[in-house]
């Protein structure tokens, strides 16, 4: 992708990684928003770039919106990209958390396994999961199967004191499934070890690893969206308060909203693109993962995460720290 726009625009670029929006986040607060021209967070986490007064306001006129899938460009606005009328980030690319099988252990069938098929007996000391997401993953199980009714975890975002409620209950079925998990993972490369290395036989991943294993393996891996609805994620593109290059950044924001280059985004990610047209570059490969993740109403049927307060992360992040050293 750098290499291409490079060639189109004469624009280098210097490329920094990170493994969490946390981190980022972080990185960007110590230098006060400057160091860097563009960033990529997940939209819902918006509200807390802006409450540190770390993003500048973008401006529309700028951005060649027109190429974004418009339900997208919309749903943008409900998921955090918008404060006071202005917007702060604009939409890049979707993705998903659900199913990952080895289909030589496990069948794969849509409607059948969810989020509580990762605890069977079958699968003990086998699974591998995120930590602070694998714990929504069970809220929905719990609230799907009367357990623990929280409009499908919805009622976690409402305030802190009852997200702790709930998360305190979510918590004590995480620890008492702690011996089915061979391994927790928090980047791609941790998911693609945990099966091809340490024997997984099914987990709860990102789509990307999971994709690449399923082309890389002939389908033995696989994804499928749970029963429950896969956990849905957008990550935007935003300009930071200090960035020293802004023509430059909304040159890359207009260069990936053109389908061509939008393709080889979604060809070497497994992710999916914002941008109308791309998934149709993207080969035929991509469209087989994508039909054999997400078969009958499962695009109806996804997650999508809320927004979150800046008291969210926090609070999520210390049940997620008890899980852990429990």
């Amino acid at each position: 992708m750098i290499e291409s726009f490079t060639s189109q625009t004469g624009i280098r670029v210097n490329l920094a990684t990170y493994g969490s929006n946390d981190e980022v986040r972080n990185r960007l607060r110590a230098t006060g928003g400057t160091g860097f021209d563009v960033v990529m967070p997940s939209i819902t986490t918006t509200p807390s770039w802006i409450e540190l007064e770390l993003l500048q306001p973008l401006d529309e006129s700028r951005i060649n919106y027109e190429n974004v899938i418009s339900s997208m460009w919309e749903d943008s606005r409900e998921l955090g990209a918008m404060h006071n009328g202005e917007r702060f980030t604009t939409p890049f690319n979707w993705g998903t958390e659900a199913l990952c099988i080895d289909t030589q252990v496990i069948d794969p069938v849509y409607g059948e396994l969810g989020y509580g098929s990762l605890w069977m007996p079958e699968t003990r000391g086998l699974v591998t999961v995120r930590a602070h997401s694998a714990m929504i993953g069970m809220g929905l199980y719990l609230d799907a199967t009367g357990q623990l009714p929280t409009n499908r975890m919805r009622d976690s975002y409402i305030n802190e004191a009852r997200m702790r409620e709930i998360y305190e209950q979510i918590l004590a079925f995480a620890v008492e499934r702690k011996p089915w998990i061979v391994q927790f993972w928090s980047n791609a490369q941790e998911t693609e070890a945990a099966f091809l290395q340490n024997g997984a036989v099914m987990g709860q991943v990102w789509d990307g690893p999971a994709m690449r294993m399923r082309s890389d393996s002939g389908a033995r891996y696989t994804y499928l969206a749970p029963k429950e609805g896969a956990l849905t994620w957008m990550d935007s593109i935003g300009i930071p308060v200090g960035a020293a290059n802004v023509d430059a950044a909304y040159a890359w924001i207009n260069w990936y909203y053109q389908a061509d280059n939008a393709a080889i985004h979604v060809r070497l990610s497994g992710y999916n693109s914002v941008v109308q047209g791309a998934a149709e570059l993207a080969g035929e490969e991509y469209a087989e993962n994508f039909a054999a993740a997400y078969p009958g109403n499962a695009i109806e049927n996804l997650w999508w995460y809320p927004p979150e307060e800046p008291w969210f992360p926090v609070a999520r992040n210390e049940f997620r720290d008890r899980f852990l050293s429990a």
